[in-house]
């Protein structure tokens, strides 16, 4: 079958390569299916950091050029929610791998691409949801987009910049193939997401440590979500600021094109 298929034109391959990815992605929403509660923290852990931050610490924060620390709060959250999971993505390519499974899939006559990209369409129909709570959430605590059309196209910039963490989580559980791994990628996402202008405007931030926040990738996905939102920004800021949607789309872009590129490379490369 696999012969029959590289003879193929190139449009029959790509649905074959679809076909296959949602089969896979199949397999992995049965599992979450039957274990919902790795599903149910997930969605729910962003909600308690959104409380907290907003009932513990939001009385002590301000906001650069005026606003409500709640509103300045909530884009950022919602964009710091589609980059935590990265382990758990890497957990589930790792004990794939470890059980043999992914060989078992390498064997059958799939696509290269549908073992990866079906793990990403799970898990981004698990963000979609994890999402969808922690908007809920927002708004029971008296948060408000500023309208439909453009909050839908703040939920597209942070489904995109999920999409490209997911392709970070896969590549490196595929690097790793050692659970011990994760905790060391864990330990490493904390730092880096905070490192950004999710919690504090950039410009409130010394000089380097600015720019720094500013080109963080997930900096422009949060400017831009905020405008959408219609939400505090936050006065100053250099041209990665100035030009946020820009970067909104153009990093996740270039980090999926990227860890998808060396995903399906890796897996195409693992030893039998």
């Amino acid at each position: 079958m696999t012969a029959l298929r590289t003879r193929e034109p190139l449009a029959g391959r790509l649905r074959w390569a679809v076909a296959d990815a949602f089969a896979v992605a199949g397999r992995d929403l049965a599992h979450w299916r039957r274990q919902p509660a790795a599903v149910l923290v997930g969605a729910l852990f962003p909600v308690l950091l959104l409380l907290m931050f907003t009932y513990l610490l939001g009385g002590g924060m301000a906001v650069p050029g005026g606003g409500d620390y709640r509103d300045f709060l909530v884009p950022g959250m919602l964009a710091l929610a589609m980059v935590f999971g990265v382990e758990a993505t890497m957990t589930a390519v790792v004990t794939d791998t470890a059980r043999g499974i992914t060989d078992r899939f390498r064997s059958l006559p799939m696509a290269p691409s549908a073992v990866v990209a079906g793990r990403c369409l799970a898990d981004l129909a698990s963000s979609a949801v994890g999402l969808a709570v922690l908007i809920v959430a927002a708004l029971a605590i008296g948060w408000r987009p500023a309208g439909v059309a453009p909050a839908l196209a703040a939920v597209g910039l942070l489904l995109l910049l999920r999409v490209a963490f997911l392709w970070i989580g896969v590549y490196l559980g595929l690097l790793a193939r050692d659970p011990s791994m994760v905790v060391a990628v864990q330990v490493l996402v904390w730092p880096f997401a905070f490192l950004s202008n999710a919690f504090v405007a950039a410009s409130a931030m010394p000089g380097w440590l600015s720019a720094v926040a500013e080109w963080n990738p997930v900096a422009g996905t949060v400017t831009a979500v905020r405008e959408l939102f219609g939400s505090p920004v936050g006065t100053g800021g250099g041209w990665a600021t100035e030009h946020a949607a820009l970067l909104a789309v153009g990093w996740p872009l270039v980090l999926t094109v990227v860890f998808a590129a060396l995903a399906v490379r890796r897996f195409q490369g693992l030893s039998r």
